[in-house]
């Protein structure tokens, strides 16, 4: 079994057997004793940490997926992929485009399964941000293959997430299900064949992610974007085939899904999936489930779970909840509980010990690390080494990096060194 895993993840990384942080090298590293993070593969179940998965005709065929997440953010002022990635990515593809000196490219190594670029428009409209990565076109098809190469020879799997802002978008006039506004800005209702046009734009934004070299992608269902928008009672109010039950409300990203899957062909297609709103009139898991056991059925690669939109997250008890180490563990659990396909847990996820416990008690079948990775790109290598007191720890009360995201300006970590700190501004210089 151990060898076919190596042989499954060589044919879908193109790279050496040592060059992913994959299961197998996982495995012989739990069996030596030696600490380090367990991630998944397609029908993954984990009976302790380091315990291999069964591999099913459908594993080999629909790929291998990883469970690191991370921060995408910026291009060049015309949505071109010279984007600005976490840690050290940041600085070994800035090295790349020319946009740093040389010397402050260090010797990366990623050690992770997965690194996933979040948040890639698939049309200007659908935008959330001035700074957003774009996939709309094919002019940013060779910046998108320097990202995806970037990644990769850093031996990591490379994905994008692929994402329609609707009511939130950073635009004039945002479309959404139902004219429901969003921060005082009231959104246009879509109506047929707009979805469809929509549709379509995933579709062809994916296929520009597989054409561009990356591993996977992932369609952007959470935070109150556009997917989530049509799922949830609060801001689908449509009283056509699109609205009402929650059977109709999550008809349009099931048909989002098979578009997608039908373009791209044998290549895996994952899901962010919003759980819970965390608002008194939003969505719940009752409900959420129904449309996680959908894309199931129709062949998802696996779904990545969180909780929360923009009209939750600044709300006391909300600002209190993402304090807590792993807040978002239950959601994950939840939908766990429910669905065959695996299941990525995030949320401050900040020590080895606590995802190893996430794992143990199988409340999820993969660990994602966003803002840990910001901190400290070298948690997986530390968690490896059994280094965990060196591990630079995300502080609960500090929200630095999204502040500045909402403001507008290049996001930082002040627990980053001051000459890390110095170099990474210095790319937007």
């Amino acid at each position: 079994m151990l060898q076919t895993i190596k042989r499954f993840i060589k044919r879908k990384s193109k790279a050496p057997d040592d060059a992913v942080l994959s299961i197998p090298d996982q495995i012989e590293s739990w069996r030596t004793a030696n600490r380090k993070m367990a991630w998944g593969i397609e029908e993954a179940e984990f009976d302790r940490i380091g315990t291999p998965p069964q591999l099913t005709d459908k594993d080999r065929r629909d790929g291998f997926v990883g469970a690191i997440l991370s921060y995408g953010f910026g291009h060049d002022g015309h949505g071109n992929a010279d984007a600005v990635l976490s840690g050290k990515l940041a600085w070994e593809y800035a090295c790349k485009r020319r946009r740093v000196k040389t010397w402050q490219c260090e010797d990366i190594h990623f050690d992770r399964s997965e690194i996933m670029v979040e948040n890639s428009s698939i049309t200007p409209n659908g935008s959330g941000s001035p700074r957003t990565i774009r996939c709309d076109h094919n002019r940013y098809l060779n910046g998108l293959e320097v990202l995806a190469n970037t990644i990769k020879n850093e031996k990591s799997l490379a994905g994008l997430q692929i994402n329609h802002a609707g009511r939130f978008a950073h635009v004039s006039e945002p479309v959404a299900p139902s004219v429901v506004p969003a921060f005082g800005k009231s959104p246009r209702a879509l109506t047929k064949r707009d979805m469809t046009t929509i549709q379509k734009q995933y579709a062809n934004a994916a296929l520009r992610v597989k054409k561009a070299g990356f591993d996977l992608v992932e369609l952007h269902g959470g935070t109150g974007y556009l997917l989530a928008q049509f799922v949830s009672p609060r801001t689908n109010q449509r009283t056509d085939a699109y609205g009402g039950s929650i059977e109709n409300r999550i008809k349009f990203p099931i048909e989002v899904l098979k578009r997608v899957k039908d373009t791209v062909g044998n290549f895996p297609v994952g899901y962010r999936f919003l759980v819970d709103e965390w608002l008194p009139d939003g969505l719940k898991a009752k409900e959420s489930i129904v449309l996680a056991k959908g894309l199931e059925k129709e062949g998802v690669a696996y779904i990545s779970t969180m909780g929360g939109t923009y009209e939750s997250f600044f709300l006391p008890e909300i600002i209190n909840k993402v304090k807590r180490p792993g807040y978002m563990v239950s959601l994950a659990a939840t939908v766990k509980k429910a669905v065959g396909v695996p299941v990525i847990a995030a949320g401050r996820i900040s020590t080895p010990a606590k995802a190893e416990s996430i794992l143990q008690k199988k409340s999820a079948d993969l660990i994602g690390l966003a803002r840990m990775l910001w901190v400290d790109p070298e948690w997986p290598k530390k968690a490896r080494k059994g280094d965990d007191r060196s591990i630079l720890k995300c502080n609960p009360k500090c929200d630095a990096c999204q502040q500045l995201v909402i403001q507008g300006k290049p996001a930082y970590c002040p627990r980053w060194s001051k000459e890390k700190r110095a170099a990474y501004r210095e790319l937007f210089q």
